[in-house]
């Protein structure tokens, strides 16, 4: 029989990462004040330091010999690098001008664009019930873009983004945290190149500020690579069915941080837009664990 009961460390390490992607705006509020291009190379240059000494301690930096010396791979990393930098660019973005509630619709649209995507691109094919929860949270976002404001292009380009970002990775063979290395380090001469010019132009905010603000701008790179390294610890230990119910925790927590926390509107035309897209996940997310529940008398 198989067994389908989550480990309970596992459990605790993938409630940790989301808890921790749940809770990030808070964070980054703190560093409102800070341009947003400096926060996201900051971001980077401390997450490859953070990242290669956790790669160096476990005995793992091969891994990135193998990566630069496989020329498909290393395009993949490109590709996706460019992909995880735009998305955190505009995440940030958002964070520090007060978008908090409309990154948090990114990542409630993201696991149905991600389907779409498998449609599309891996030739998957959904049933009925899918088709419908995809067609329902469309919906959604059409009634947000007529009722509030126009087009909610924040939670669009995540939502893109980062559905993109995860079909590519799909296809780069390469664990999670040394993969997380390669695109940083693509990343990286970007990132000191802005803030050499920032500090050229006189408008560099790392150490020129408060010291607690620099403080958060270097534990940021270790706070990018933390929660991914819970994750990848949960994801091998946990069903894939619990993974999937559990994604939606972050978004959660953003969109009550925005609104508790910092304060940010959330009017009529907003609830009306987000519980559309809510079915449209409870009822994709009841689908796929009826289907879970039904695999495990088989396996038995």
């Amino acid at each position: 029989m198989t067994d389908t009961s989550p480990d309970r460390r596992g459990l605790l390490a993938a409630l940790s990462a989301y808890a921790l992607w749940g809770v990030f705006p808070l964070y980054w509020a703190l560093l409102a004040s800070v341009p947003s291009l400096q926060i996201i190379a900051h971001r980077v240059v401390w997450c490859v330091v953070f990242v290669l000494v956790y790669l160096a301690v476990r005995g793992m930096l091969p891994a990135l010999r193998e990566a630069f010396g496989n020329p498909r791979l290393l395009r993949l990393l490109l590709l996706s690098a460019g992909l995880i930098g735009l998305n955190w660019a505009v995440y940030i973005w958002a964070v520090t001008h007060g978008e908090v509630v409309e990154a948090s619709l990114g990542y409630f649209i993201n696991p149905l664009v991600s389907v779409v995507l498998a449609v599309l691109v891996v030739g998957e094919r959904l049933r009925r019930v899918q088709w419908a929860a995809v067609g329902l949270a469309a919906l959604g976002v059409l009634w947000l873009s007529t009722r509030h404001e126009g087009v909610p292009w924040i939670a669009l380009v995540l939502a893109v983004t980062f559905g993109f970002y995860g079909l590519v990775r799909r296809y780069a063979v390469i664990d999670a945290i040394p993969g997380l290395a390669v695109e940083n380090l693509v990343l990286l001469p970007l990132a000191l190149g802005w803030l050499v010019w920032s500090e050229l132009a006189g408008s560099a905010a790392f150490l020129h500020q408060p010291g607690w603000k620099d403080l958060l701008l270097v534990f940021g790179g270790a706070l990018t690579a933390l929660p991914l390294i819970g994750f990848a610890y949960g994801a091998r230990r946990i069903p894939l069915s619990l993974i999937g119910l559990l994604q939606y925790l972050a978004p959660t927590l953003q969109l009550i941080c925005g609104v508790l926390l910092l304060g940010e509107p959330f009017v009529a035309e907003q609830a009306m837009g987000f519980g559309m897209i809510w079915a449209a996940l409870a009822i994709y997310a009841a689908d796929g664990w009826r289907r879970a529940r039904r695999r495990v008398p088989a396996a038995a």
